[in-house]
Formats: C-alpha cells, sequence, structure tokens
C-alpha cells in the first residue's frame, strides 16, 4: 500500500485523468474507477485497460460472487496491476442491488471468502475498502468484527478505511460523503488494536497537511474528491512524502506534458473534452481560473478541437503563475 493515493470515482477517476494525475506525482497510487465483475466477464468494452504510464495503479472491483472476483483478479493481474481492491464502501441503491459495495459490512464471512479466492489465484496484493458501519450497526465492536473476520479468514493484511459510515436507505450517494459524520479516532484505534495490519484512511482530506497528520497514526491516506477538483496538490506529493529531491513540475509543464499524449488518443477518435474536463482544477484558486475553465469547457467539446483550445486557455492565466 502507498502512503497516499487517489480515491476510485466513477465518472471522474478514467484511464485520461489517471494520465494527467501521474504526470503530478510518481508515487501516489492510482486507482481506476469502481467495475464490476459482470462487465469485465461479459461486457464488450475492454474495462480492463490502462496505459503503462498510471503504474502503480489499482483495480477497483465490485462484487460479491468469489468465482468471478477470481476471475477478474486473475484477469487483472494477467494485465499488470499492481493492486486489486475489493469495494465494501459504496452505498448506491444500484450497487446494493448488485449485492456489493457497503452492504457486505453485514456480510464479514462472504468478504472473507470473496477476498481468499482472489488470494488464490494471484500474488498481487488484494485489499478492502470499507467504511466505519452502516445504518445502526455502527459500533466499534461492528468494525473490529468486520475487520477481524475478513483478515483471520482471508489473510487481507490491506484495509482503507473510509470514516463515515453509509446509510443504506434514505441517502443519496453523495449525501453518504457528506452527511454522517467523519470520525477520524476510531480508525486510529482500529490501527492500535490491528497493528499488523496494513491501514489507510479515506474521507474529507483537503490538504497534504491534513494527509501528513493522518500519517502520523496509519499507514497510508486515500484523497477523493480535492485530489481531484484541485490536481495540483498530488505536485508536491513526492517531495513530502517520499523524500524525491529534484523539483516538482510547473502547472505550464503539466499542461504541455500532456499534449503528445492528448495528439494520440485524438488520433484514436478520443474527443478532447473527454481529456481536459479533468484538467479543469489545475489553477484552482488562483488569477484567470474561471477564464480557463469556461475557455476550455465552450469550445473542447467542438469538432476537431485539439490542443490549441489548451493553448489559449493558458493565455487567461499570468505568466507568473503558469510556472509556479
Amino acid at each position: 500500500m502507498q502512503r497516499i493515493s487517489v480515491a476510485p470515482m466513477l465518472d471522474w477517476t478514467d484511464r485520461h485523468c489517471r494520465y494527467f494525475h501521474r504526470l503530478l506525482s510518481d508515487h501516489t497510487l492510482l486507482f481506476t474507477e469502481m467495475v464490476t465483475t459482470g462487465a469485465i466477464i461479459h461486457g464488450k468494452a475492454d474495462y480492463l485497460a490502462y496505459h503503462e504510464q498510471e503504474h502503480p495503479v489499482a483495480l477497483q472491483l465490485g462484487g460479491s460472487d468469489p468465482a468471478d472476483l477470481a476471475t477478474c483478479a486473475k484477469l487483472a493481474a494477467e494485465r499488470g496491476y499492481d493492486e486489486i481492491n475489493l469495494n465494501v464502501g459504496c452505498p448506491s441503491d444500484r450497487v446494493q442491488n448488485g449485492r456489493f459495495g457497503a452492504c457486505l459490512m453485514a456480510e464479514p464471512e462472504l468478504v472473507a471468502q470473496c477476498v481468499a479466492a482472489m488470494r488464490e489465484v494471484t500474488d498481487v496484493p488484494i485489499t478492502v475498502k470499507t467504511r466505519i458501519g452502516i445504518d445502526e450497526q455502527d459500533s466499534y465492536e461492528f468494525l473490529t468484527d468486520f475487520v477481524g473476520i475478513v483478515s483471520e479468514k482471508s489473510g487481507c493484511d490491506m484495509f482503507t478505511v473510509h470514516a463515515r459510515k453509509a446509510w443504506l436507505k434514505g441517502l443519496s450517494p453523495k449525501e453518504n460523503r457528506e452527511i454522517p459524520p467523519l470520525d477520524y479516532p476510531r480508525v486510529y484505534q482500529l490501527k492500535k488494536d490491528f497493528p499488523h495490519l496494513t491501514l489507510a484512511i479515506n474521507g474529507g482530506v483537503k490538504s497534504l497537511e491534513e494527509a501528513e497528520q493522518h500519517l502520523a497514526h496509519l499507514d497510508g491516506v486515500m484523497v477523493g474528491r480535492q485530489a481531484y477538483q484541485s490536481p495540483f496538490m498530488l505536485a508536491e506529493v513526492d517531495q513530502r512524502l517520499f523524500g524525491k529531491t529534484t523539483p516538482r513540475i510547473t502547472r505550464r509543464q503539466a499542461v504541455e506534458a500532456m499534449f503528445p499524449y492528448i495528439e494520440q488518443q485524438l488520433t484514436h477518435g478520443a474527443q478532447l473534452n473527454h481529456i481536459s474536463r479533468h484538467m479543469l482544477g489545475l489553477f484552482q484558486n488562483m488569477p484567470g481560473a474561471r477564464q480557463w475553465r469556461r475557455y476550455i469547457s465552450e469550445n473542447a467539446h467542438k469538432p476537431g478541437a485539439g490542443i490549441e483550445v489548451l493553448t489559449t486557455a493558458m493565455g487567461y492565466i499570468p505568466e507568473q503563475w503558469l510556472d509556479a
């Protein structure tokens, strides 16, 4: 498990997003969006595709059938993924109806079977992302029972814990990311009670300063929306958390480093807006940021749009901030 990772986020952390984030940090672990076992096994698209530049990259799987998960884990290992993660945290109705995600917290024996089945077919690390509880099952004892059963019966030794419980009924996935209160001390206590496990925390992390505070208690930190909406926070990760001594990339360098990738993707039929949307937050809270976002949003979807959209948009950012 890496000291810091970018959370799997549906519709956000696609392969274009991950390629961009990798330009900002060499060491941050990047996650795919959650992919269901059904999509991988029965879907017509290649749901395991990624760019070699994305390493280290983790696949997050959604499912609850041990045999299907083992099949997908084997395929993912053959494709070279660095980690395979089981989703036991997503609270959406669609996910619950498929009997996976956060509702699996109520079935730790099944989760253990799923993880064990995946571990049997690959040496790639198998990890679990979970919550601190679900609905009225939100005691510390419930959390320790879940982690204890899964770790002991499957051999899983790496967990990422979203420090909020999930309400399976009555709250949307968005509300489940905001309304249940964060309980960081509960996750810290979990590490004290399971010192042999590698534990990362997720939920509400807004800065590298906060990440460093968590790392004083835990092995890893997973950053979600903040890393997506203000991606340049990743540019200091290698220096601050991994001891890299070379200068970090600048915002101008990050944009220009995307040009060869964008041009390659456009020749393969991609649309600029599908790539550039992940770059909109690069100048967050800086002079010209609104104009940067607006120009790209108004022009990247047009037929034939190419990197000139981004070079023009950079013209709205004062020179000193481009190289900041």
